[in-house]
């Protein structure tokens, strides 16, 4: 079970965004697991339902699922965050989007900033540890390991309530987030989206398997359009 620090932060009812630096496909089962007192709500794709060995998962892991429809999911995800917290939930969400390729904590999607902003909740920086390194990336199968989850204060920006809400408050806002789990977490800050990235270890992977398959002689001396990663 990992070790839990400042679980005093989360409020015992009421809505507030529990936001979490996102290291391994552990984040979504420990997170919930140590926040007795609450149930810690997440969005995911509707598409996910759909199959039979997920659902099962997915539904006892209190998630709420997201209906495209005419709307972009990225959205449709935001307005049903938003109804959940009007209903007095705790949702739980990651900034970065995507688990890290390497350990270290990315730039923050605003979405977090734009719900809790719609919303009028306090936003709980978390930081969790140890879960990268007993379930990297692309690992299927988890090793032991100490994990640690730390919940921050809680972040208000009821200064931002009653003024425009344009990109430039949702990227301070968000930034100013994404500091405070640095701070708990000790990770290394990389200002740049980790699906960026992955997109580019991707292209840099197809371009090194159709080279490995070239004939001899064919493709020497040529530059590939790929760009190596600038971050190992």
């Amino acid at each position: 079970r990992p070790k839990a620090v400042g679980l005093e932060n989360v409020p015992t009812d009421g809505p507030a965004i529990l936001a979490a630096n996102h290291q391994s496909f552990l984040d979504d089962l420990l997170l919930p697991l140590v926040v007795p007192k609450r149930k810690v709500v997440f969005l995911a794709k509707a598409e996910y339902f759909d199959k039979w060995y997920l659902r099962w998962f997915f539904k006892g892991a209190n998630v709420i699922p997201v209906r495209r429809q005419n709307r972009s999911g990225a959205e449709a995800a935001l307005q049903a965050g938003v109804q959940a917290l009007r209903e007095g939930k705790l949702i739980g969400i990651f900034p970065e989007g995507t688990r890290s390729p390497d350990g270290r904590l990315y730039r923050g999607k605003t979405g977090v900033a734009r719900m809790a902003l719609e919303a009028r909740v306090p936003i709980i920086p978390v930081a969790i540890t140890g879960t990268f390194e007993a379930m990297p990336y692309h690992h299927r199968m988890p090793k032991p390991g100490r994990v640690e989850i730390r919940f921050g204060r809680p972040l208000e920006f009821d200064r931002h309530y009653d003024t425009p809400t344009d990109r430039f408050v949702l990227r301070s806002v968000t930034d100013e987030l994404m500091y405070e789990i640095m701070m708990q977490s000790g990770q290394e800050y990389v200002d740049e989206y980790a699906s960026t990235l992955k997109r580019e270890l991707a292209r840099t992977d197809r371009g090194g398997q159709q080279a490995s398959h070239q004939p001899a002689g064919v493709g020497t001396g040529a530059t590939s359009s790929a760009k190596p990663a600038d971050h190992p």
